[in-house]
């Protein structure tokens, strides 16, 4: 018998994930991502995923909040243009939803962004176009939080 995609997620974890911030939090986003996957398939649009997994998260109980604008400062002064993030789960996982060939470096490096302009640890890029969605899944850590001093700009 074949373990269900759910099942298989759960099991799969390494040395990196058992250090993932979030974790329960994380599961239960994979979980209500993994049904959304289960019931769409990939193939469809970001905004169709985008709003199927705030339905299921929302059917499920979990809080959040959706298109977040986050203030990007520049040398001390908001620009007038805001980083809009798709989920910002229970305050303390960023989503990032995708519906590509493939998720490449600069996709990460966007929500390691978000992560480190927000001060949050943790965040969820779910690409949903792929055959088993549990190979559209990137984990990324904020390693330099915003509580971290930082050296200064010269």
């Amino acid at each position: 018998m074949m373990a269900t995609e759910q099942e298989q997620l759960t099991h799969r974890r390494g040395a990196e994930d058992a250090e993932f911030p979030q974790r329960e939090l994380t599961d239960v986003i994979l979980a209500a991502a993994i049904e959304v996957h289960t019931v769409l398939g990939p193939g469809m649009l970001e905004s169709i995923y985008q709003g199927a997994l705030r339905q299921e998260l929302a059917l499920r109980g979990v809080p959040f909040k959706a298109q977040v604008a986050i203030p990007v400062i520049y040398k001390g002064t908001a620009l007038q243009t805001a980083l809009r993030l798709d989920l910002i789960v229970d305050h303390r996982v960023i989503v990032e939803v995708k519906a590509l060939t493939a998720i490449e470096e600069v996709h990460r490096a966007q929500l390691l962004s978000y992560l480190r302009a927000t001060g949050l640890a943790a965040g969820l890029l779910i690409n949903f176009n792929v055959p088993l969605l549990k190979s559209g899944i990137k984990r990324v850590v904020n390693s330099l939080r915003s509580s971290a001093p930082s050296a200064p700009l010269r």
